[in-house]
């Protein structure tokens, strides 16, 4: 028994454009996949999560061996501790003689498979991950010598690199960027389509019994799993997007609502993050949406840019500042994560919707992430590894180079402005304005003290008062700064020990 290759393929690169498995022939190669206690634990990650990532594996080495694959499957029952331990099991049973991998997402992993060679006994390949649009190299070059690194420059130049959405040298419509027209909060002004929802098969009922079993204090109801595992039903996702939610992507994308926890989101990026689609094809079925006139400029230019444009900078904006940037807290925030950010039980309602959503579900669209949680964590201090730790363990989407960058630069600005150039920090009228939670809220958004106010109002003082010094050097905070220092020696106090107490109280609010 003698394949010269083993290939060990992550649950994070499902897809046949993995270049692990371009590298040897079927008949000489051996593959590996592997659910590991390790991996489904290091954070609590959701059971949504667990689910999809086991499902789609045990369906891709159905594939593989349809292909002609050998492939050595290792569940979760067989109890084998990592990554490792499955490697050296099977390099040793097919006596291979290296082993090849596609680079992984998270800078532990890699660390630590820099020892794999001597602990294995043979050679081992980490190849670049090629499924990205821009490699670690690209962003390398792009960033070097510019003072700031902003996404919007990165995303130009991702534009005119692979031709989407151009008239030539210029971008379509005359404009780079149309975020403006796609800022519309919610007030159920249409109806919004059913959701079809994917066929869960025998194999993955068995799965969710599994993670039911294995996973008992984990997050997550899987009674409504609705994920794709297949790279067919992930494309007849992406299908249904396009067809019935991206006409009205844009307009409503930043909104809040009540009644519906997709609305017209494409709910993609977590097969795009495991390799059950490919983004650059996502973005072209997309432009051609866009080139029948199914949608408009601005719904095909806000999505494309969050695939295109966002997810590959992010990943450029990882892999470029670690190892050091994990341990940035740039605004010392330290205040423990309160109990109820694993039950969702505030009376805050818009936070307790998009907790519970995200507990239950695994999935948040980008406003609730960013806006409504991180800008909850953000305002009021609350400890950065924590807060980065409970959003990668929450998202079925969440992988490191992914969640790190938007949790700890973008929602805590815990990396001093590398990534954002600004704090998003906001008041209650900001999520009132995007949607209809604060009707059903006990708190009152238009109220900064005394009973009943909205907590985000007076932390959000909070934030701006003991941040001043570091945020006068923000031009784009001026405004803010200089309307708080007008008011009055006694209205500011008043604020600030209402937040005081605010924080005091944190756990019961």
């Amino acid at each position: 028994m003698n394949r010269q290759t083993a290939i060990l393929v992550l649950g994070d690169q499902l897809s046949w454009q993995n270049p692990a498995l371009n590298q040897v022939d079927a008949e000489h190669a051996v593959v590996i996949l592997a659910e590991v206690g390790e991996e489904a634990t290091y954070v609590r990650h959701n059971r949504h999560k667990i689910a999809l990532l086991f499902s789609a594996m045990r369906h891709f080495a159905a594939r593989l061996r349809e292909q002609g694959y050998q492939v050595e499957y290792i569940t979760i029952e067989q109890s084998v501790p990592s990554l490792l331990a499955a490697c050296e099991g099977v390099v040793a049973q097919w006596r291979c003689e290296r082993l090849i991998v596609c680079e992984p997402g998270e800078y532990r992993l890699r660390e630590c498979m820099q020892n794999w060679p001597e602990q294995l006994g043979v050679p081992v390949e980490c190849l670049a991950d090629t499924r990205f649009l821009a490699s670690q190299q690209d962003f390398s070059d792009w960033a070097d010598g510019r003072k700031q690194l902003r996404m919007e420059y990165f995303y130009r130049d991702m534009r005119k690199r692979y031709r989407l959405l151009m008239e030539g040298d210029q971008p379509e419509g005359g404009k780079w960027n149309y975020d403006a027209d796609n800022r519309s909060g919610w007030r159920g002004q249409r109806d919004i389509p059913p959701r079809p929802e994917p066929v869960v098969d025998e194999m993955t009922r068995d799965v969710v019994e599994t993670v039911y079993r294995c996973f008992p204090d984990h997050p997550g109801d899987l009674s409504a799993f609705r994920w794709a595992v297949t790279h067919e039903a992930a494309q007849a996702e992406l299908d249904w997007f396009c067809e019935h939610a991206l006409p009205a992507f844009g307009t409503y994308q930043d909104a809040l609502a009540e009644e519906s926890p997709w609305l017209f989101h494409g709910l993609i990026s977590m097969y795009l993050n495991c390799g059950l689609l490919d983004p650059l094809p996502v973005c072209e079925q997309v432009e051609a949406a866009y080139r029948r006139g199914h949608c408009s400029l601005s719904a095909a230019e806000g999505f494309i840019r969050q695939v295109l444009g966002w997810r590959e900078y992010v990943r450029g904006l990882y892999w470029h500042h670690m190892p050091d940037y994990s341990k940035l807290n740039a605004l010392s925030a330290m205040t423990p994560l309160p109990e109820w950010f694993w039950t969702g039980d505030t009376e805050m309602r818009c936070l307790s919707q998009a907790l519970k959503q995200s507990l239950d579900l695994g999935y948040a669209h980008h406003i609730q992430r960013l806006m409504v949680i991180g800008n909850f964590a953000l305002i009021a201090g609350l400890d950065v590894p924590a807060v980065c730790d409970w959003y990668l363990g929450v998202y079925v989407d969440a992988y490191e180079w992914v969640e790190l960058p938007n949790t700890l630069g973008m929602a805590l600005f815990a990396d001093g402005g590398i990534m954002a150039s600004k704090p998003y920090a906001a008041s209650g009228k900001y999520i009132q304005k995007q949607g209809d939670h604060c009707k059903a809220c006990r708190y009152d958004p238009k109220k900064v003290t005394g009973e009943g106010a909205c907590p985000y109002n007076s932390l959000y003082w909070h934030f701006i008062d003991r941040h001043k010094d570091l945020l006068s050097n923000n031009p784009r905070m001026g405004l803010i700064l200089g309307g708080w220092r007008k008011r009055s020696d006694d209205d500011r106090e008043v604020v600030l020990n209402w937040a005081d107490r605010t924080l005091e109280q944190i756990e019961a609010l």
